[in-house]
């Protein structure tokens, strides 16, 4: 395979939103074929301080930028480089669209077509699991001065793709190159936002227009994969790319857990939205001696541990009532004696023979009320599974993010990222309050885990 013009690139930033941060130190290699024909570096004033923890990781410290060309001072030289080539680079996403911020910044309209070594990389030798430059560097044995300095981790891209033309075939080198290569003009902007330092955690994400209006609230079990892909999706429906277009920033939750994502965004959906939890509604019994033995009551907001025994947890009252009109139906239930029809005295259904006659003295009252409780079995809300609270804890491996949840009779009591919080909380946890928005997501992850109780 004949390599054309390439422009290997590398940039090193004072963080990962080309919006926000800025360029401290890029690197170009130009090449035909398989000759290099030119290289340059140089460090780049950002014009803002460089994190400390960014100082730490790649060694670039404000000192070392501080005489350094801002950006615009560098443009031309950088265009020139450039220029008539395909755009190379390791997760050529980020460094693209912080040269595409940097141009615009400069009133200069760029775009060139990209090929990204990562996707090169997973596509030439999918039997590897990682594609990261470390383990590149790693499986190739190259030898490298500075790791995270532009100019060093350019050539180690450079010699990957050396590497890489004489052992594949043909073939297989073409392939691996159209999964890597995207024209100028498919290149998605990526909104505001740490996109590339999203982690590959469960979370919960809010896309906002540029007045600042929320677009969408939704939740994901990989969060760079997902919010990423939703940008990057050439097959995306029509809905997805005008939704892409209207975006202007990307605020993220990373969570330790699916659990932690469902509620966060659950969370979002409440103080952003100005959504309220759900009406929840309940059939239960009604004191001895009262007029009839089951009355309707509010669940949510209330104390579990107070209702005693409940049954159903209906959305509204006329779904409460239609359940229960439909298990008289069924078990011939006397519908005054239940509380469906008010007033005393003989109810519709026994002239009509569907009630064994509990309202005018033909079936006794023990009788009815033991056939009644058979009847609501059914409809008897999911016992709390342990004693006192449950605590379900989550861990993700890959970012080193741990959460605890605390639940007590299906309230959710809140959420814990370390000891000493998780600590405050189960000493003095807030009031339960019933939700069942919470009930409902809970039931249904406690089902699908295989852990959570053991």
């Amino acid at each position: 395979m004949q390599l054309p013009r390439l422009a290997i690139v590398d940039l090193e930033t004072t963080g990962a939103d080309p919006n926000r941060d800025r360029i401290t130190e890029i690197a170009i290699l130009v090449t035909e074929g398989e000759r290099l024909i030119e290289q340059w570096s140089s460090l780049v004033q950002p014009g803002m301080p460089i994190p400390a923890r960014i100082q730490t990781l790649i060694g670039i410290t404000d000192e070392m930028v501080a005489q350094a060309p801002e950006f615009p001072a560098l443009a031309e030289q950088v265009q020139r480089l450039l220029a008539d080539a395909v755009f190379v680079a390791h997760n050529a996403r980020f460094d693209y669209n912080f040269l595409r911020t940097a141009f615009e910044r400069c009133g200069v309209a760029w775009q060139a077509p990209v090929l990204c070594t990562v996707k090169f990389s997973r596509a030439l030798d999918p039997e590897h699991p990682r594609h990261g430059l470390d383990a590149l560097i790693a499986r190739g044995g190259y030898e490298i001065q500075s790791r995270h300095r532009a100019l060093d981790d350019a050539l180690i891209v450079w010699r990957f793709l050396q590497d890489a033309l004489p052992r594949a075939s043909e073939e297989r080198l073409q392939k691996a190159w159209d999964k890597a290569f995207s024209p100028a003009s498919q290149l998605p902007r990526m909104p505001r936002g740490n996109l590339e330092g999203l982690p590959d955690s469960p979370g919960a994400y809010v896309f906002r227009s540029a007045t600042g209006q929320v677009l969408e609230i939704g939740r994901a079990r990989d969060l760079r994969s997902q919010v990423l892909g939703f940008f990057t999706n050439l097959r995306a429906s029509a809905r997805q790319r005008k939704l892409a277009e209207t975006v202007h920033e990307v605020e993220s939750w990373p969570c330790a857990g699916e659990l932690g994502a469902q509620l966060q965004e659950l969370s979002l959906q409440r103080s952003l939205r100005g959504q309220e939890a759900s009406r929840a509604y309940a059939w239960a019994l009604a004191a001895p001696g009262a007029e009839s033995r089951l009355q309707l009551i509010e669940l949510t907001g209330s104390d579990p541990v107070h209702w005693g025994e409940v049954f159903g947890s209906f959305r509204g009252e006329r779904e409460a009532r239609t359940t229960l009109q439909e298990l008289a139906r069924q078990h011939r239930l006397c519908a005054t004696r239940i509380g469906l029809e008010q007033g005393g005295g003989p109810c519709q259904a026994v002239h009509l023979g569907r009630c064994h006659g509990v309202c005018i003295g033909r079936e006794a009252e023990a009788l009815h009320d033991a056939r009644l409780l058979q009847a609501l079995t059914l409809l008897r809300m999911k016992a709390w599974p342990v004693t006192g609270v449950l605590q379900v804890r989550e861990h993700h491996e890959g970012s080193e993010r741990s959460q605890t949840h605390i639940f007590d009779h299906w309230c959710w009591l809140g959420s814990a990222d370390d000891e000493a919080v998780l600590g405050e909380l189960l000493q003095a946890p807030p009031s339960r309050r019933f939700d069942p928005d919470i009930q409902r997501l809970l039931v249904r992850w406690l089902a699908a885990s295989t852990s959570a109780l053991a």
